[in-house]
């Protein structure tokens, strides 16, 4: 009787098992992707040179003048024409952006580590502050480019602002796909524990 419960439970274990792989393996690539995504933003924003146009360096913390190759390029805090304080929030909104990831990165790795109710509330909220984080750094990049439209060019954006860009849109499809595959892990109890409320 006992050999026959064992083969019996076998199989259902088998059964199991793949959709918990399948999930695990899903919420693992989020979390990388989201970090790589951190990494992008994070670089973007602390080099902050965005724009080059007519030897005239734009970015989120500098306004340099290129001159010549060999001499220092003159960089100052202030650009002037009125475009300040929209850069000051624009530079806000980017780094609000970057903390808001970083915090949401951090509570989809505890998510894993975690069981129940609370790795369910953790991914969730994780999963928002991504979205948030895309919402900003969306807000943020639309600016720049609303202050500085008179001087942007497809070729004269620098590889800093494509991954700033980048991280944009990384933000918003993992932050996507964290909230589907949450909705997707309560509608199957089957797959195991994790996403469970």
């Amino acid at each position: 009787m006992t050999a026959i419960k064992m083969r019996a439970v076998a199989p259902a274990a088998q059964r199991k098992s793949r959709p918990l792989f399948l999930e695990v393996l899903c919420r693992s690539l989020i979390i990388l992707c989201v970090a790589l995504s951190v990494v992008l933003s994070s670089v973007a924003v602390c080099d902050g040179h965005w724009l080059l146009s007519d030897r005239r360096m734009f970015g989120l913390w500098f306004f340099c003048v290129v001159e010549d190759s060999v001499v220092a390029p003159n960089c100052s805090r202030h650009i002037g024409e009125g475009l300040d304080p929209g850069l000051c929030v624009c530079r806000s909104v980017v780094s609000l952006g970057v903390v808001s990831a970083i915090f949401g990165l951090e509570l989809l790795v505890m998510s894993q580590v975690s069981e129940g109710r609370a790795s369910s509330q953790r991914w969730h909220l994780g999963a928002w502050l991504v979205l948030l984080a895309a919402g900003l750094a969306a807000g943020g990049v639309a600016t720049f480019v609303f202050l500085f439209w008179e001087h942007a060019t497809p070729l004269g954006f620098t590889l800093t602002f494509w991954c700033q860009f980048t991280a944009t849109f990384l933000f918003f499809l993992n932050g996507m796909a964290a909230r589907h595959i949450q909705n997707m892990a309560e509608l199957l109890p089957s797959s195991g524990h994790l996403g469970k409320p």
